[in-house]
């Protein structure tokens, strides 16, 4: 993008401006913004060191000549590298709460942050919820957001990726819930001391090969470990099915995204009774399955990884 013209002076001038070059440009969102104007008011506020969030009373407000050189250049960074916005400032919001984030992790954008906030109502009693597993943790946005939101809970946040989990303690420092969410470097279950959650939670990776080839550029820049999940995009999802009900209370309930593959998994698995969340703010491809279902079914999940 070029420098801003002139006549361009007001912070919605900017906006606009940006958005209209994300266009052209052929940007693709999807990581916290799902438009062309809200990626460029994020990034504007970065620049000019506004909460992301800002008044619309300030969209009439002028810029100096610096500050819309500050704009002019993120918004040219993100043009140029194709990274997600959230990669350009550093930080990213979920279930209402900000997040560090850098290439080590996925940026944050599950739509599990709505069920979290509404506690699996009427599944589970939130105050009543003691333990709390959530898998494939990442940035640990999951497990923070599940420790937020349930008063009473301590969370217990597994991830793979060493780097990632550097990422997770900072978050996890940040909101001060060092006593309250615990960090496991674990393929899964497998480094797990034995315990028994009310809610089992993973955002896991669930890509297949060809979807990945197909993604825009953007998603090139977040870390493959977090996405790819064998030719067909199932392989991480059926070990955990395969495994869970050894971890779940009586009366516990084990939730996964598994976004585009829920056809697929389906497909696989006509028999299980999967229980598909809806969504108000828009989502798909998470499924609920309470304790009863994952141990009548364990033996079929475990069928199909053998």
């Amino acid at each position: 993008m070029s420098a801003v013209p002139e006549e361009l002076v007001t912070i919605r001038d900017l906006i606009r401006w940006g958005a209209s070059g994300f266009n052209a440009a052929g940007l693709s969102f999807g990581h916290g913004t799902d438009n062309a104007f809200d990626e460029a008011r994020v990034l504007l506020a970065h620049a000019l060191h506004l909460p992301f969030d800002f008044a619309d009373d300030y969209l009439a407000a002028r810029l100096t000549a610096s500050e819309r050189a500050a704009v002019a250049g993120l918004f040219a960074r993100r043009v140029e590298s194709r990274k997600p916005a959230a990669y350009l400032t550093g930080e990213a919001w979920f279930a209402g709460l900000p997040f560090a984030v850098d290439e080590r992790v996925l940026v944050p954008r599950s739509p599990l942050a709505e069920w979290i906030e509404r506690g699996f109502s009427p599944w589970l009693e939130p105050d009543g919820v003691e333990r709390i597993l959530d898998l494939c943790t990442g940035s640990g946005c999951i497990a923070i957001a599940c420790a937020m939101h349930f008063d009473n809970a301590e969370v217990d946040a597994v991830e793979l990726s060493a780097d990632a989990l550097e990422v997770a303690r900072a978050n996890i420092a940040r909101h001060e819930l060092d006593e309250w969410v615990h960090l496991f470097h674990s393929d899964l279950f497998a480094a797990l001391p034995e315990s028994r959650y009310q809610l089992i939670i993973s955002n896991p990776p669930y890509v297949s090969e060809a979807e990945l080839r197909s993604l825009a550029p953007e998603y090139g820049h977040e870390p493959e470990i977090g996405l790819l999940a064998g030719k067909e995009g199932l392989e991480v999802v059926v070990r955990i099915l395969a495994q869970a009900a050894d971890f779940l209370s009586d009366e516990g309930i084990l939730v996964i995204e598994v976004g585009n593959s829920e056809a697929l998994l389906c497909d696989c698995f006509p028999e299980v009774p999967f229980t598909w969340l809806e969504f108000e703010r828009g989502g798909h491809g998470v499924l609920l399955l309470d304790a009863a279902q994952a141990r009548t079914y364990q033996p079929v999940f475990a069928r199909a990884l053998a």
